[in-house]
C-alpha cells in the first residue's frame, strides 16, 4: 500500500503511528544467539544474548558444533576464538528454566540439550587439532565452562567471574567438571566443586582454571593479533598469550585469595565422603573452616553428594568417559527434581529463593540413592 494511500485514508497522525510502530519492530527484531564469522585466519563465535548473560541454549549448542567441526577441516582457519557479547558475561550457563520446564511437561528437550551440549564439550577438549582460545570475559559459570575450559586456552581478565554453583540448585558441577575439577592442584577442585566458591580476575589463572590473564584494555589488540597470525602453531598462539600477560601487571602483586588456606583445603576436603568432610570442617574450628561448614548447609545434601563421587570417579577418566557418566547424572536428576514437588532443587527457577531439600539431610541420603545416579541408561547413554 503506497504512503498516498495511508495518508489520505487514516490521516497523518495515524500515519506517523504506523511509522513508529513499524520502526520498533524493526529494532526489537530477535538477534542471532550466536555469531560465525571468519576474521582473516580465524574462526570466530561470538555469544551473542548480553541481556541473558549469554546463557546457552539449545539453538546456539545446534549452531556451534556442526561450525567448529567444520572448521577443524578447513585449510583456511588456523584458530578458533570464542568470546561473549556485552561486557558482562562470557556465558553465565545454560537455560536452566527452559530445561526444567521442559522436563516438567515431558519434553525430550531435557535429555537432548545435555546430550548435545556434552558431545559439544567432548569436541571441543579431546578431539579438537586446532588452537582453541577462550576470551572468558566476564561471568562464567556453568556451560560457560564447558564452552572454554576444555580449549586449549583460556583467557581471563579483570572482570572474569568463575564458579561452578550447581550443588546450590539441586544439580552437580557438569560440563566436564568430573574431569577438570579433580586436576586442579590439591584438592581446590573438591572445594570449588562442593561449595560453589567463586573466582575473580586473576586469580581465575592462578587457580588452573584459565592459562592465561590478560587486562581486559589489551584483549581487542591481543584479538587483533590473534586473527593476523599465519599459520600459527599451537607454541605461536602460546607466545603471543603469553606476551600480553607479561604485559598485564594488575594485581600481580596480590596472592592468590585462597593461598593462605590451601594447606587447609588439602587437609579438610581430603575425607572419602561428604560427612566427613563436615567433621574435618566442624572440628578445625577456625573461621575458614566454620564459614564453609556453613556452606556447605546451605546446599543440597544429594548435590553434594553426587558431587563429591562424581570428582572422586572422574580424577582416573577420560574426558569422554567423564562426560558418559555425566550425562546419567543429569538425566537421574531431571526424573528426581520433576517427581519430587518438595525438593524444590532449582533455585533459580524458585521465586522465594528458599529451597527445602528432600533429603533435608546428607545422613538421609543413602549410598544406594547415589548409586543409582550413577547406572547405565542403556541404550540411552551418551555416545560420541
Amino acid at each position: 500500500m503506497s504512503l498516498t494511500v495511508l495518508t489520505s485514508a487514516y490521516g497523518l497522525r495515524s500515519l506517523c503511528r504506523l511509522q513508529r510502530i513499524q520502526g520498533h519492530m524493526m529494532s526489537s527484531r530477535v538477534e542471532p544467539g550466536v555469531l560465525l564469522e571468519k576474521v582473516g585466519s580465524a574462526g570466530v563465535i561470538t555469544i551473542n544474548r548480553p541481556k541473558v548473560l549469554n546463557a546457552l541454549d539449545m539453538t546456539m549448542v545446534r549452531q556451534i558444533y556442526p561450525q567448529l567441526k567444520k572448521w577443524d577441516n578447513d585449510d583456511e582457519i588456523d584458530i578458533v576464538i570464542i568470546k561473549g557479547a556485552g561486557g558482562k558475561a562470557f556465558c553465565a550457563g545454560g537455560d536452566i528454566r527452559a530445561v526444567t520446564e521442559a522436563g516438567k511437561a515431558g519434553d525430550p528437550l531435557a535429555e537432548d540439550f545435555f546430550r548435545e551440549e556434552y558431545i559439544l564439550n567432548n569436541a571441543i577438549g579431546e578431539r579438537y587439532k586446532k588452537p582453541y582460545i577462550a576470551l572468558i570475559e566476564g561471568i562464567t559459570m556453568g556451560g560457560g565452562v564447558g564452552l572454554s575450559v576444555h580449549g586449549r586456552f583460556r583467557v581471563a581478565t579483570e572482570k572474569t567471574l568463575f564458579a561452578m554453583p550447581e550443588t546450590a540448585i539441586g544439580l552437580f558441577p557438569d560440563v566436564g567438571g568430573g574431569f577438570f575439577l579433580p586436576r586442579l592442584r590439591g584438592k581446590l577442585g573438591m572445594f570449588l566443586a562442593l561449595t560453589g566458591f567463586r573466582l575473580k580476575g586473576r586469580d581465575v589463572q592462578r587457580a588452573g582454571v584459565a592459562t592465561h590473564f590478560v587486562e581486559r584494555k589489551k584483549i581487542p589488540e591481543l584479538e587483533k593479533e590473534l586473527v593476523g597470525l599465519k599459520s600459527p602453531s599451537a607454541e605461536d598462539v602460546c607466545r603471543v598469550l603469553d606476551s600480553y600477560q607479561q604485559q598485564s601487571s594488575l594485581d600481580s602483586d596480590k596472592p592468590f585469595v585462597l593461598e593462605e588456606h590451601m594447606s587447609a583445603i588439602d587437609r579438610l576436603f581430603s575425607s572419602s565422603s561428604v560427612e566427613g568432610i563436615v567433621q574435618n570442617l566442624e572440628a578445625d574450628g577456625s573461621e575458614f573452616a566454620s564459614k564453609q561448614a556453613e556452606t556447605l548447609s546451605r546446599m543440597s545434601p544429594t548435590s553434594l553428594k553426587i558431587t563429591h563421587k562424581q570428582l572422586q570417579a572422574g580424577a582416573t577418566m577420560s574426558l569422554q568417559d567423564v562426560l558418559v557418566m555425566e550425562y546419567r547424572l543429569s538425566q537421574a536428576c531431571m526424573v528426581n527434581n520433576n517427581n519430587n514437588n518438595n525438593n524444590r532443587p532449582f533455585l533459580l527457577v524458585d521465586k522465594d529463593h528458599s529451597p527445602k531439600w528432600n533429603p533435608s539431610t546428607l545422613e538421609e541420603v543413602t549410598q544406594q540413592t547415589v548409586d543409582q545416579c550413577f547406572s547405565s541408561l542403556g541404550e540411552k547413554d551418551l555416545t560420541f
